[in-house]
């Protein structure tokens, strides 16, 4: 049995003129993302100077959480940079499902 032929093919695609306020929603997405690179800035900046201070005074227990605070910021801001690629490379291969 032919499923193709049972089911009718549904062709929907993302619009930008589909809902009021896209436009501003998309604005606040880059603010967000704004917001977060400088947070991660924030935390690579704190976690260097813990773990800085922590070395000087022997603190191994808290060199190495600076140390983990560093490597999560680093990859939160990798993550937030290639935010939008990821996205469109996941929507671009669900559509060719």
């Amino acid at each position: 049995m032919n499923l193709s032929a049972a089911f009718p093919a549904v062709s929907i695609s993302p619009n930008t003129s589909g809902l009021p306020g896209l436009n501003e929603l998309s604005n606040i997405v880059g603010a967000m993302l704004t917001v977060g690179a400088i947070l991660c800035v924030l935390g690579v900046i704190l976690s260097s100077a813990v773990w800085a201070v922590a070395s000087t005074s022997g603190n191994v227990q808290l060199v190495s959480r600076a140390k983990t605070g560093t490597v999560v910021c680093g990859i939160a801001a990798l993550l937030i940079g290639g935010a939008s690629v990821l996205i469109t490379f996941f929507v671009n291969a669900g559509s060719a499902l």
